[in-house]
């Protein structure tokens, strides 16, 4: 949201089906790593941004 893109515009972006990133927003799957790396390309973060602190 900060970066004022959208699931769909984030799912193109990182070649991803739409439906995934919502399912990744909404914490229902596991993902792997290399999902995570392209999410991270495509917003163009550091990997301490997309990890959530325990």
């Amino acid at each position: 949201m900060r970066l004022g893109i959208t699931q769909e515009k984030l799912a193109e972006a990182a070649e991803l089906n739409s439906r995934t990133v919502q399912k990744i927003e909404a914490g229902s799957v596991n993902i792997l790593l290399t999902t995570v790396l392209r999410i991270q390309k495509a917003l163009r973060c550091e990997w301490k941004d997309l990890v959530q602190k325990c």
